[in-house]
C-alpha cells in the first residue's frame, strides 16, 4: 500500500462526514454490484454524493453502477449504500478497488452487505436465483493487503477462515424461509464465489477447472473488497445474483446487457431480503 493511503482515506471520510453535516454515523455498508443498484432507492432522508466529488476517489466506468454513496437510514439503521463499485480490470489497482471498504470504515460501519452479479457453475442453480457467499476462491492473482501494512487499517495477516459471517448466513436463511412462507418465490442456495479478474467471460475449460476446485459462482467483483473488509474487522454478508449459467461443457454466448436484464427481473427479491436483513441484524 501507498505510504500515503491512510491519509487518503482519512481525507476522503473527513470530506464525507463535511457534507453529513453531523447526521448519524452510518452503521451498516451496502455495495450494490450490476443490475442492483435501484435498492439504492429505498434509503430515506438520503444524502447522494457522487464519487467524482470525493478527493481521492475512483470513478466507476461499467454499465449498471451509477458512481456514487447514497446515505441515509434503511428499516431504522443509518447505511451508506453504493451504487456501484470498482473493478481491477478498469485498470485500477486492487488498493484502490478496495478505497471505499476502508473509507466506509473510517466513517463508523461495522457490519458490510456486499452484492454482485455472478454466473452459476453449480447445475442445480438457475438464472435468478441468490446465493449466499459461504466461502471465496480468490483467482485474481492479486491482494489489495500486498505491500507494507498499515497498523491502523488491520492487521500484518488477517484471519480469512470466517471471511463471511456464519450468523449473518443464517440470518439471511431465516429470512428467506420466512419470505416463503408468505408466498414469495425465493431460490436461495448457499455456495462458494470464484473471483476472477475479467473482463472477458471466461472459456468452457477455465469454467470446468473452477467448477473442478469447488466453485458454484464466478464473477469480477466482491474477493478484494471482502479482503479488505476482513482486514479492517468488519463483519460480511455476500450475496451474489446468479444471472446466467456458466458451466463449461454447455456454455452459451453471453452479454453484459443479458446480465443486467437477468438481475433486474430478480432486484425485488432481493431488495426484500436486503432490508429485512438490515432491520433484523444486530449491529
Amino acid at each position: 500500500m501507498e505510504t500515503n493511503y491512510i491519509q487518503q482515506i482519512q481525507e476522503a471520510a473527513e470530506w464525507i462526514q463535511q457534507r453529513l453535516q453531523g447526521a448519524e454515523a452510518p452503521q451498516i455498508g451496502l455495495i450494490l454490484g450490476s443490475g442492483l443498484g435501484d435498492m439504492a432507492d429505498q434509503v430515506d432522508n438520503a444524502t447522494r454524493i457522487p464519487y467524482n466529488e470525493i478527493p481521492h476517489f475512483p470513478i466507476s466506468t461499467v454499465e449498471g453502477h451509477a458512481g456514487q454513496f447514497v446515505i441515509g437510514t434503511l428499516e431504522g439503521k443509518s447505511v451508506i449504500v453504493m451504487q456501484g463499485r470498482f473493478h481491477y480490470y478498469e485498470g485500477y489497482s486492487m488498493q484502490k478497488v478496495v478505497f471505499p471498504v476502508y473509507v466506509m470504515k473510517q466513517l463508523g460501519v461495522r457490519s458490510l452487505v456486499i452484492t454482485n452479479a455472478a454466473g452459476g457453475m453449480n447445475r442445480n442453480y438457475e438464472p435468478g436465483d441468490l446465493m449466499l457467499i459461504a466461502d471465496h476462491l480468490n483467482m485474481t492473482g492479486a491482494n489489495p493487503l500486498i505491500g507494507p501494512n498499515h497498523p491502523e487499517l488491520g492487521v500484518r495477516f488477517p484471519d480469512m477462515s470466517e471471511a463471511y459471517n456464519r450468523e449473518y448466513r443464517a440470518l439471511a436463511k431465516e429470512i428467506a424461509q420466512d419470505m416463503r412462507s408468505v408466498g414469495t418465490d425465493i431460490r436461495l442456495q448457499e455456495g462458494v464465489y470464484s473471483g476472477i479478474t475479467g473482463p472477458s467471460y471466461l472459456p468452457p475449460a477455465e469454467l470446468t477447472m473452477l467448477a473442478k476446485l469447488g466453485g458454484d459462482a464466478v464473477g469480477m467483483s466482491t474477493v478484494g473488497e471482502v479482503i479488505a473488509a476482513r482486514h479492517g474487522g468488519l463483519k460480511v454478508l455476500g450475496i451474489s445474483c446468479i444471472t446466467d449459467m456458466a458451466i463449461g461443457e454447455e456454455l452459451e454466448p453471453l452479454t453484459h446487457e443479458q446480465v443486467v436484464a437477468v438481475a433486474n427481473r430478480t432486484k425485488p427479491m432481493f431488495i426484500e431480503l436486503v432490508r429485512q436483513f438490515v432491520r433484523r441484524v444486530a449491529v
